[in-house]
């Protein structure tokens, strides 16, 4: 995984991965090209101008883990989530391509990825 981050060209976009938890209202992680997943903020995303990869397709959280090549910006706004009880950038999406459905594992936790789990792991 480590040589595949180092090979990200650099530009102007970001690498998102999905983290969706049945009680929670966050988008997932989000990085730059190039750096450790480590550096992700998780985020809440603004959809006015483009809707999130599972609400398009009008199925919640069934891209939960997929990996995303992301488009837009951070707002520089934060956002309150009540059931986290979490403060969250705001990233602004323009535009998304799916980059894989089965990513290696980014979190040390057995189980992070289950979305009955009210436990929010972060990547190493």
């Amino acid at each position: 995984m480590l040589a595949d981050i180092k090979g990200e060209a650099p530009g102007d976009y970001f690498i998102g991965r999905r983290y969706y938890k049945v009680d929670y209202k966050f988008w997932g992680f989000i990085r730059k090209p190039g750096q450790n997943w480590s550096t992700a903020k998780m985020v809440m995303l603004n959809e006015q101008e483009k809707l999130a990869p599972d609400r398009e397709l009008g199925k919640i959280g069934n891209d939960n883990n997929y990996e995303y090549k992301i488009y837009g910006a951070f707002s520089g706004q934060t956002v309150y989530e009540p059931a986290s009880n979490g403060f969250y950038p705001e990233f602004v999406l323009k535009g998304y391509e799916i980059k894989s459905v089965s990513p290696g594992s980014i979190y040390r936790e057995p189980g992070a990825t289950d979305p009955q789990r009210r436990v929010i792991a972060k990547p190493y």
